[in-house]
């Protein structure tokens, strides 16, 4: 099958104002290929690399996304069009092999996949534009290849992750408990609050595990914005917290750290294209510590931090196809690092503040994230009023994002939201249920007296596998049905319904305007 870790057969650079001193170079390692990039003068955007391969017999092919998953995973023929970013796998259903590049890479790196061979791109742009490396050599990635004989494609993909990412960092025990997010929508305060702490509690009633209860954003003094300071209706965030602590919840907050309205227009120095702050700016940076220093002394023992994709590229992953940001003519204010180095520098000043504190990544970048954040958030939103977002979000991001669970981090496939009278709890039931038996982070989103008798005991006996994790699920409809609905629970056979008499809506993208609204897409 097709081997990518190997010298590539041919090769070429893209420079601002032509090629003039740009060179590349590879070391063959145990591991993979490393490659290496180096100019003085020039400044390169892009660095593509062919692989020469003919492909005579059928396969169907799963790449992944640079960030979250959009309900767009799914095993495909061979395309030689479409980018798969970080890794690919392909299966001619009796072996499988896995492409990609290790975790945490020096540029932002996709694939494409034709009948001819693999070609590699590497984005290593600043920004837009050419990168100023000033004579510095630079590792872009480790390329590797692994071959899985006689194999199911499902548990090559697990191995082949696991073989991407040799340091994951996994929280110490299981992470699950409540997200008011999914009811609320921005709309809440101190008392609701604990009300919602009160309610997970009673549903961990009995567990050794304490579950978590994460307030999101409304409790700050602007919606979905800085300062990262609290609003009238929650007030002393400190006192907050330790309440929470006394209902008997583990306390976790939301932040959006590239985002101050009122310092991006006092400061338009700090910020890329005069919008959103820049993380290479000194006084940004500083400005995150003190954010999650506040945010630690006030008590809370995880921090979702949100929007980074968007606040540093302008747009949200599935806007992105083989280019990280189709924004043009704009840089960081550090001109000297690609853009992936960025956000590798922000993601480990994030992690170096945090300490022990726990983090979920949510739009963050998938393969850069990994070994920096204990749980990242794999899919888009799932949603509290539509079970056509549920359905296509979440069970989609589930299943094809599932090799990545304790591989890169833990995959939070999101929310089961509840709001009475808006999602059939026959629906819920089947999305709760595969959550908490798939091994994964387990979160809800609903208000007190949201569940009646039958769905509050069904749910506390999901919080009692959730507080475990140790379930092994596996769709096997996953080559070809984008939202598996047969799975391999610890070895039964398992069949979901997620349609029941809840039909799709017929759809010409899923991310048209009756799923891109608001908040509620992020």
């Amino acid at each position: 099958m097709v081997n990518i870790q190997r010298i590539p057969d041919d090769s070429f650079i893209v420079c601002e104002n032509g090629n003039t001193d740009a060179t590349l170079r590879y070391e063959l390692t145990g591991t993979g290929l490393e490659v290496y990039l180096t100019a003085d003068k020039s400044l390169p955007r892009y660095v593509s690399l062919r692989w020469n391969h003919r492909t005579s017999r059928p396969v169907r092919v799963l790449g992944d996304k640079w960030e979250r998953a959009y309900a767009d995973l799914s095993f495909k023929g061979l395309d030689g069009e479409k980018f798969m970013p970080w890794y690919f796998i392909a299966t001619d259903g009796t072996d499988t092999v896995g492409c990609g590049v290790m975790t945490r890479p020096a540029s932002f790196v996709s694939f494409e996949y034709d009948a001819s061979g693999v070609s590699g791109w590497f984005d290593v742009r600043n920004g837009d534009l050419g990168v100023h490396l000033n004579g510095r050599e630079i590792k872009l990635a480790t390329v590797i290849t692994r071959e899985y004989k006689a194999t199911d494609s499902f548990s090559a993909a697990c191995t082949f992750c696991r073989e991407l990412c040799p340091d994951p960092i996994l929280p110490k025990e299981p992470v699950y408990g409540g997200n008011n997010w999914y009811y609320a929508y921005g709309k809440s305060s101190a008392p609701e609050i604990l009300s919602d702490a009160g309610l997970i509690a009673d549903l961990a009633r009995g567990n050794k595990v304490r579950p978590f209860m994460v307030i999101d954003d409304g409790w700050q003094e602007n919606s979905c914005d800085g300062p990262w300071l609290p609003n009238e209706k929650f007030g002393d965030m400190k006192k907050l917290a330790d309440e929470m602590r006394a209902k008997g919840v583990r306390p976790g907050i939301w932040v959006r750290f590239l985002h101050d309205t009122a310092l991006e227009q006092a400061h338009p120095e700090w910020t890329v294209r005069n919008q959103y702050l820049d993380p290479t700016v000194p006084q940004v940076q500083a400005l995150i510590r003190e954010v999650i220093a506040r945010v630690k002394e006030w008590g809370y023992e995880l921090i979702k931090h949100d929007y980074t994709t968007f606040d540093l590229f302008g747009q949200f992953g599935y806007d992105f196809n083989g280019a990280i940001s189709r924004i043009r003519n704009w840089s960081f204010a550090d001109n000297t690092r690609t853009s992936a180095e960025i956000v590798l520098d922000l993601y480990t000043l994030i992690r170096e503040a945090a300490g022990d504190t726990l983090i979920i990544g949510c739009n963050t970048i998938s393969h850069l994230s990994a070994g920096l954040v204990e749980i990242s958030r794999v899919g888009d939103d799932t949603s509290g009023t539509d079970w056509n977002r549920t359905r296509a979000m979440g069970v989609n991001a589930l299943a094809f994002r599932l090799p990545q669970n304790r591989a890169f981090y833990m995959a939070d496939a999101d929310c089961v939201g509840i709001i009475p009278g808006k999602i059939d709890w026959k629906l819920n039931r089947e999305w709760t249920k595969l959550l908490s038996l798939s091994g994964t982070p387990l979160f809800i989103s609903c208000p007190a007296g949201g569940l009646d008798g039958e769905a509050f005991g069904e749910m506390r006996a999901a919080f009692a596998l959730a507080e475990k994790q140790t379930d092994v699920a596996i769709p096997l409809d996953w080559e070809y049905n984008n939202q598996p609905q047969t799975w391999l629970i610890n070895g039964e056979k398992v069949e979901f319904d997620f349609v029941q008499d809840f039909y799709p809506r017929l759809l010409d993208n899923v991310m048209n305007s009756s799923y891109a609204v608001g908040k509620d897409n992020v």
